[in-house]
């Protein structure tokens, strides 16, 4: 009996009204499967980039300066606070793929993928590579830091422009990262 009644209900229709209503059906079905493709970005905020060489690649959200104070001595002040653990980037920490064993900051390091933190100070980082991979941000840093793979120092040179976006390049020894007015170097050297 209730299927008697559907096909009576759209036989007193117009086909325009039953056309519109198939149309927007199927509009409103599109859009939850586009919706879904990109749910798994809902969460970031900045723009993303990967950026290769012959043995590195590096994947790291690009956040901008946007007028603030970027590193600074407190949360009051700044975005990132000096000696505090931040992820190199924006939404999930960045990740760095070797391709070779190589010398990271002087340090020996097997090749693979690791996550990369800063501890960004006045004159020098700290650049330390962890083996727990996809987390988001540095939060919880404190439960991940025994599986640290290695820490390295490197210099801060103070640059006389601003960089308005966190930038990383990978050069043929390293890679180097800026934002606001601090530039490091990080040393990588493949053996051969």
């Amino acid at each position: 009996m209730v299927g008697a009644v559907v096909p009576t209900i759209f036989y007193f229709q117009k086909p325009k009204t039953i056309l519109m209503k198939y149309t927007i059906s199927l509009a409103l079905i599109m859009l939850l499967a586009v919706g879904s493709i990109f749910a798994k970005d809902k969460d970031r905020v900045s723009k993303h980039s990967t950026v290769k060489g012959p043995n590195i690649s590096i994947t790291y959200g690009q956040p901008s300066k946007k007028g603030r104070l970027i590193f600074g001595e407190s949360k009051d002040n700044a975005l990132q606070p000096y000696g505090e653990v931040w992820r190199a980037g924006a939404d999930e920490a960045t990740e760095i793929t070797l391709a070779k064993d190589c010398l990271f900051g002087g340090r020996q390091l097997k090749a693979g993928t690791y996550t990369m933190f800063i501890i960004p100070n006045k004159n020098e980082w700290t650049i330390i590579l962890n083996s727990v991979l996809k987390q988001w941000g540095a939060f919880g840093y404190d439960k991940v830091k025994e599986k640290n793979v290695i820490e390295t120092k490197v210099p801060v040179k103070h640059l006389d422009n601003v960089v308005e976006t966190f930038t990383i390049s990978v050069k043929d020894n390293g890679f180097q990262m800026e934002w606001e007015q601090a530039s490091v170097f990080v040393p990588v050297k493949p053996f051969n």
